[in-house]
C-alpha cells in the first residue's frame, strides 16, 4: 500500500505544480473574434483563373476561358462578362440570365479548372522593420510570432511594440495593435494573434 500511496502523492504534487505554473502564463484575451474575419466560404474567381463554362445541350456555347486582367471572360453569343469576384455558382447564374435572351431554358455550369489566383489570396504578409519582408503561404494555426520569425526577426531599428495587424473583415479592414517586444521579452501572448489568409503585419521603425 505504501508504494501506491507514494505514487498517488507524487502525481498530485506534480499536478499542483503544473497548475501553479499555468496561472502565471498570460493568455490572449483580446484576439480578433473568428466570426469577424473575411474568410470566403465559397471560392471567388480571380484574375488568371481557368474556367470551364458548360451549357447543356449547347456545346457551341460552351467554352474554356482564362480570366483576363480586367476580370472578364468572353462567352459565345454573349460577349464579355465579369467573372472576377464571383463564385462559380454566381457566374453560372449570370451567364444563364444572359443566355435566356437568346435560347430557351439554358442550363449552365461553371467549373474553376485552374484556380491560380488562390495562391495570392492564401497568404499572409509582413512588412516594415523586419529582416526579410515577405509574403508567406498561409498555414492553419500560424501566429504573429511565427511570421516574425519566418521573416528573420526584427531589425535593430524596429519599434517592436508599435506593430499593426490589418485584417479584411465583412465590415471592412480592421486594425489591431501588435506588441512583438512584449511577446518576446515578457511572454505576453495577448497580441500573438492567430492569423488568417490575407492578413498583413506591419512593424514600423522607431522615431529618432
Amino acid at each position: 500500500m505504501k508504494p501506491l500511496l507514494f505514487k498517488i502523492t507524487t502525481l498530485l504534487a506534480g499536478l499542483l505544480f503544473i497548475t501553479s505554473c499555468g496561472s502565471n502564463v498570460k493568455v490572449a484575451k483580446d484576439m480578433p473574434p473568428e466570426t469577424s474575419i473575411g474568410i470566403i466560404s465559397e471560392y471567388k474567381i480571380g484574375v488568371s483563373d481557368g474556367l470551364q463554362v458548360n451549357v447543356w445541350k449547347n456545346p457551341e456555347l460552351s467554352t474554356n476561358a482564362i480570366v483576363r486582367p480586367d476580370g472578364k471572360i468572353s462567352i459565345p453569343l454573349i460577349g464579355d462578362m465579369q467573372a472576377s469576384g464571383y463564385s462559380a455558382t454566381q457566374l453560372a447564374d449570370s451567364v444563364t440570365a444572359e443566355l435566356k435572351k437568346f435560347i430557351r431554358n439554358p442550363q449552365v455550369t461553371v467549373i474553376v479548372s485552374n484556380p491560380t489566383s488562390a495562391d495570392y489570396l492564401h497568404r499572409v504578409r509582413i512588412t516594415g522593420a523586419v529582416a526579410h519582408p515577405q509574403s508567406i503561404p498561409y498555414r492553419k494555426g500560424v501566429t504573429v510570432l511565427d511570421v516574425v520569425l519566418d521573416a528573420g526577426g526584427l531589425t535593430p531599428f524596429a519599434s517592436a511594440n508599435s506593430g499593426k495587424l490589418f485584417r479584411q473583415t465583412k465590415d471592412g479592414i480592421k486594425v489591431f495593435n501588435v506588441r512583438v517586444k512584449d511577446i518576446l521579452q515578457k511572454g505576453d501572448l495577448s497580441t500573438n494573434y492567430a492569423l488568417y489568409p490575407q492578413d498583413i503585419i506591419t512593424i514600423p521603425e522607431r522615431a529618432f
